[in-house]
């Protein structure tokens, strides 16, 4: 007995247990995880101090050196944020001629009616950061990071045995909603897969999704009654997706809507697929603040019609390939959307779902599945929200496969199980070194005036931009591929 006493009491005397270098390197990786980065360059200083010879020290050299790059990354995806609100406030939307949308926010005064240079209808900077303090951070049906599911609505079913390209039939569609529901731990949201015929409305649909599928869902209301856009409301495991804006202007056929999904209380994936130098300015800083705008003047009227009803940021940002057709192939197409997807993990907080495991491919359903498993990769990798279009899509959107969205499915299922045996390795953030222009709101100004992006200087003075961030991407991770072949404690993506 008194042994025992002797050995407690010489523990006391010496106190805890200090943190083995692990531990410090784990809390500062896990700072990185939270954007926490200048927390994490403490960290990491700390760990060189105390265990100078360690390997988790060498670690910290290697992380030190990417920290100001990611520091710089966020300060960026601040200064987008600022500057989308900037366009809503010294721009404004063109909405004169949309009497619903103007009445709207003129009985609200939001409108900033001092202000006679803006092009378009401004509105005041005090009323759009009043409402974007109104949108949910957290909704209950959040399926969490790095979530991956259907979306897109391809208009096309790509049979087997050669049956051609064609909407889905019931009995299609209803093995869709089948083997999503058998894959339900991987399909994390369950957009309608594919248009299917005349005979099966989009209720139809709807009530087909839900009898089996359990998880998040996502429906466009715009073609239902209003009895029948009401079963989504109120319901946590439902996305109303819906649109409104393009190139600064409502869309005539989606302001009724718009306003009626708004009024009704559903959750809403607030959806802007501008395209780099076609319907959006010709640069990934400007062409990501015009989106950020768009998608925040949505809120704004979602929540001046409903308070604190939840917007999902669909802004899905699209570029276009050599043939003039946007390209899922293309390294610009993912790189667009991570960077969308970390402005609203690191600064805006807002739930958010972009685009990416799709390909470009449509014939060979093998390299399709490769393509789509790789871009799924690097996602989960560089770290998103929730990624529609990852699963069963191939040629552009303009096609879905049952089987290749099974293919998928089981990758997706191995993928999943390697990562939670290695999360730990894959813990730090890699840069996405997004490149700046100091030029975005002018080129945004200028869009907005000559009604085309088209026709801009920005847009002529950034022609190899896009070019030049995927070859600077390509040279760092294969820095970080010779690093992890040379031994030193480098991730790839």
């Amino acid at each position: 007995m008194n042994n025992d006493s002797a050995y407690f009491d010489s523990r006391k005397k010496n106190g805890p247990i200090p943190a083995s270098a692990l531990d410090i390197l784990l809390s500062a990786l896990l700072r990185e995880r939270w954007t926490d980065f200048e927390g994490a360059k403490d960290v990491y200083r700390k760990l060189q101090n105390a265990r100078p010879r360690s390997m988790e020290a060498q670690i910290a050299r290697q992380r030190l050196e990417a920290l100001d790059t990611l520091i710089a990354e966020k300060e960026l995806y601040q200064k987008i944020d600022q500057n989308a609100r900037l366009v809503l406030s010294q721009i404004g939307m063109n909405i004169s001629s949309n009497s619903q949308i103007l009445k709207l926010l003129f009985d609200v005064d939001a409108i900033d009616l001092d202000n006679d240079s803006a092009p378009f209808v401004p509105l005041r900077p005090e009323y759009i950061e009043r409402c974007l303090d109104l949108v949910p951070r957290e909704f209950p049906g959040d399926p969490g990071p790095n979530s991956f599911g259907t979306g897109g609505t391809p208009p096309f079913y790509q049979g087997n045995g050669g049956n051609g390209l064609r909407p889905a039939s019931r009995q299609e569609f209803e093995n869709i909603v089948h083997i999503a529901a058998k894959w339900s731990n991987v399909v994390d949201i369950f957009s309608v897969p594919v248009q299917t015929e005349k005979s099966m409305s989009d209720y139809d649909c709807a009530l087909s999704m839900e009898k089996k599928f359990s998880g998040l869902k996502m429906i466009g209301t715009r073609k239902m009654s209003t009895d029948q856009s009401m079963h989504l409301a109120g319901r946590d495991d439902w996305l109303d997706g819906t649109s409104l804006l393009t190139s600064f202007t409502p869309m005539s056929n989606m302001v009724t809507p718009f306003l009626r999904s708004a009024a009704n209380g559903n959750n809403l994936l607030l959806l802007d697929l501008s395209i780099s130098g076609a319907s959006g300015p010709n640069s990934p800083e400007a062409l990501l603040t015009f989106i950020h705008a768009q998608v925040l003047f949505m809120m704004i009227l979602v929540q001046t019609i409903r308070p604190g009803t939840v917007c999902v940021h669909g802004g899905i940002p699209g570029v276009v390939g050599t043939d003039g057709d946007i390209s899922y192939t293309n390294p610009s197409q993912w790189l667009l959307n991570e960077a969308m997807a970390r402005l609203n993990l690191w600064v805006t907080g807002f739930p958010s779902a972009q685009s990416g495991g799709s390909t470009s491919v449509s014939e060979d359903l093998s390299q399709a599945i490769i393509e789509s498993k790789n871009s799924r990769r690097r996602i989960r990798r560089y770290g998103a929200h929730i990624i529609r279009h990852a699963l069963g899509t191939l040629g552009n959107l303009k096609y879905f496969n049952s089987q290749k969205f099974e293919e998928d499915c089981k990758a997706e299922n191995e993928a999943r199980k390697y990562v939670n045996t290695n999360a730990i390795g894959e813990i730090s953030v890699l840069p996405l070194h997004l490149p700046e222009d100091d030029h975005a709101v002018q080129a945004i100004l200028e869009f907005a005036k000559k009604g085309t992006p088209k026709i801009t200087d920005h847009t002529l003075r950034n022609v190899g931009v896009f070019k030049q961030w995927e070859e600077e991407v390509a040279r760092q991770e294969k820095l970080l591929l010779e690093n992890a072949e040379d031994g030193t404690p480098a991730q790839a993506a």
